[in-house]
């Protein structure tokens, strides 16, 4: 039961890395099908980030009630349907809506892939490095969803709508092993009252501003570092800079996935994760820094390859020590409050930078993701002395 469960949990995390890197591989695309400006994508992005922090917070309780199966079914369907409203969306508001819906997918795969990956992955005995594996199969996703738009648009010549729609297909495909697996069962003195406890839990608050922070970073990368680039290239006068700057997105996950590969390498992780969590902080903060002053398209590659090195590990690492301190039957809860906080910086963070770069460029916007990679840095200080007892 286990193997298939996992295969299942790491379909859910791959498929969420597509929804939340989908609109930054079409950025450009979308942006001039549909005739949007900076601003109004970043409104794109908010509604995606908003419905997930929204929706977060029930997610996850209910798969501590109900099960995984259940909103697994969810998350798959209405990912495939947003895909394809997206794909054909007529016009901004059309699109909105599509995104909305494709915030309510996502989240409901990434709780049920979160959760399930440090039940299932090394026999549950060290959330953070089976969280760090686990989320290596995001960096996948982020990696392969850029790759597979610069194909279809510029190896095949086919318009963005193609990939949209490929992406619908495969998460009814991955619906299909869903219903031939079967999950842990949950614990059945679960009340909806004691998701609300959590919120009162030192460890449980700290996770959550340190994912504030990470979110907001992750969010702003994934939205941004396509236009980014392209603005490089451009300065550059390169051909066919939209392309090279998709490349250069999908290198940033690549270098993620790196990163969570290889902290999952590193036995009991869990009882060091405070100190990969400064460090990577701290690179974080320079290689945003590197991204800022980049006057060449080489300089940025490198600044996003070593952005994407120091991220793979920061939010499986915060994950999965914060897992470590309490029940396996308070998982969902524990995954909703803070995901669910850490969605607020991915909401109104890329809105924001968007808004600033209008008239100007996305890199003189950057100074924002610095600051904040900073406070995740004071905040990595903290996060390994708070409620180190398990609680209940």
């Amino acid at each position: 039961m286990k193997k298939m469960t996992a295969v299942v949990a790491l379909m859910a995390v791959f498929t969420l890395a597509i929804c939340l890197i989908i609109l930054g591989s079409i950025s450009t695309e979308l942006m001039a099908d549909l005739k949007l400006d900076g601003g109004q994508f970043g409104t794109l992005i908010m509604g995606l980030f908003l419905t997930s922090c929204i929706i977060q917070l029930f997610i996850g309780p209910l798969v501590d009630k109900i099960g995984y199966k259940p909103v697994a079914i969810l998350g798959f369907t209405v990912t495939s349907l947003s895909m394809f409203m997206l794909a054909f969306a007529p016009d901004f508001a059309f699109a909105l809506v599509a995104c909305i819906l494709l915030g309510i997918g996502a989240m409901s795969l990434n709780t049920v892939g979160n959760t399930l990956i440090p039940v299932v992955l090394f026999e549950g005995k060290d959330p953070a490095r089976a969280s760090n594996f686990g989320n290596a199969f995001f960096g996948v996703g982020y990696m392969l969803t850029p790759l597979l738009v610069v194909f279809i648009l510029e190896g095949l010549h086919l318009s963005y709508a193609v990939a949209l729609c490929a992406i619908g297909i495969l998460s009814l495909v991955f619906l299909l092993f869903v219903f031939n697996t079967r999950f842990p069962d949950v614990s059945p003195g679960f009340k909806f009252s004691m998701a609300l406890k959590v919120l009162t839990k030192p460890a449980v608050i700290v996770a959550a501003l340190a994912q504030f922070c990470y979110t907001s970073l992750d969010s702003t990368m994934g939205t941004w570092i396509k236009k980014l680039m392209e603005e490089l290239y451009i300065a550059d006068s390169v051909d066919n800079p939209a392309v090279k700057a998709g490349l250069v997105l999908s290198l940033f996950g690549i270098a993620m996935m790196a990163g969570r590969f290889l902290s999952s390498t590193i036995k009991n992780l869990t009882a060091m994760g405070s100190k990969v969590l400064i460090l990577m902080s701290a690179i974080s903060v320079l290689a945003i820094v590197l991204m800022i002053t980049a006057n060449s398209p080489f300089g940025g590659i490198v600044a996003v390859v070593l952005t994407g090195l120091a991220f793979g590990p920061i939010f499986p690492t915060i994950l999965g020590i914060t897992f470590a301190k309490f029940d396996k039957s308070l998982y969902g809860s524990i995954f909703g409050v803070v995901f669910a906080f850490g969605l607020l910086g991915g909401t109104f963070v890329p809105k924001f930078i968007g808004n600033l770069s209008v008239g100007s460029t996305v890199q003189q916007s950057l100074p924002i993701a610095a600051v904040i990679a900073g406070v995740l840095l004071v905040i990595s200080l903290f996060i390994g002395r708070i409620g180190k007892q398990k609680e209940q």
